[in-house]
């Protein structure tokens, strides 16, 4: 996820594809707006660079289309 909003009590808000979702960023080392996160439990654990986040974007798409069947591959 994306951080879209920084709130003063070390949350923000996060979005995906414009669904967005306040997260606690309190294990994240000066988060940014614009920062990709991984979050799990409500909390964004991991930073990403953009290439990787980008490339783990991609596979999750690429594994919702498998699942659901519109893999053309």
């Amino acid at each position: 996820m994306q951080i879209a909003v920084l709130r003063d009590n070390s949350r923000g808000v996060l979005d995906l594809d414009g669904v967005t979702h306040e997260v606690d960023l309190s294990l994240i080392e000066d988060p940014r707006v614009g920062d990709y996160v991984i979050v799990h439990a409500g909390f964004a654990i991991e930073r990403l660079d953009q290439a990787e986040a980008e490339a783990r974007l991609d596979l999750f798409e690429e594994l919702a289309a498998h699942a659901s069947g519109s893999d053309s591959t």
